[in-house]
């Protein structure tokens, strides 16, 4: 509970954390497996989004995401499928891909984004959202990629976060119906989210009431510190593991 309540303050400080903190401290700490903790970080997603699209009816422009959505949706399948054969023999491989997936979104959320003059071409958006996907149905953290590729373009941010909205909680809502309808959704992913639900949400609240822009500064320095020693501490036992 207290990592979910430290991922819950590095999300709203950051924008997309929850999902690579929970894993990166589970995985480190042994607490859960990457699967189940997959699964609470999709059900937690899900109803914060659509918590948020109850509240309003954001605008989004649909030329722009249908490529990047289309693309997310195949890469989350295509992940899941993954995570099931991976997870098995080869549960150390998915330690270290955790890892490395960790470490390289902790360079993203530190990585200065420079505006480009004008919106990237389908291509692109067919690209970050299709790696978006995959991560979303291998970890349920589809954030950073679309994060860096979105916050490029010369939008609204208004269109931006409603953008990010709208695939992250579809995502989550068809990596969640595959991994049930699979049998992988366990006891233990729904009684976790059942317990970190009101954490996550007086952690929100907290966060969002007594933050300020000088501390959001400082938590993104924590928060990669934080992402890049869990990312060491799953990709060193693993590679370790693996040459042995």
């Amino acid at each position: 509970m207290a990592c979910v309540a430290l991922a819950t303050y590095a999300q709203t400080m950051t924008g997309f954390a929850f999902g690579l903190v929970l894993l990166g401290l589970s995985g480190v700490f042994r607490l859960a497996s990457v699967a189940d903790v997959a699964n609470v970080v999709s059900v937690l997603s899900l109803v914060n989004a659509a918590a948020t699209l109850l509240r309003s009816r954001p605008e989004v422009n649909w030329a722009l995401l249908a490529p990047a959505l289309a693309a997310s949706l195949a890469g989350v399948g295509l992940g899941v499928t993954a995570l099931n054969w991976i997870s098995g023999e080869m549960a150390v491989l998915l330690q270290l891909l955790l890892g490395v997936t960790i470490l390289a979104c902790a360079v993203l959320l530190v990585l200065r984004t420079r505006p480009l003059a004008r919106v990237s071409s389908r291509g692109a958006f067919l690209f970050f959202g299709g790696i978006s996907g995959v991560l979303g149905g291998l970890f349920s953290s589809a954030g950073p990629p679309m994060v860096y590729h979105l916050y490029r373009q010369p939008l609204p941010l208004a269109a931006i976060r409603n953008s990010l909205l709208i695939l992250f909680s579809l995502n989550a809502l068809l990596r969640l119906t595959l991994v049930t309808g699979q049998g992988a959704f366990t006891a233990v992913s729904f009684w976790l989210s059942l317990q970190a639900f009101p954490i996550v949400l007086a952690v929100t609240w907290f966060a969002r009431r007594y933050a300020s822009a000088g501390s959001m500064h400082t938590v993104r320095r924590m928060v990669f510190v934080l992402l890049v020693a869990a990312a060491c501490g799953l990709i060193v036992p693993a590679a370790r593991a693996l040459a042995g």
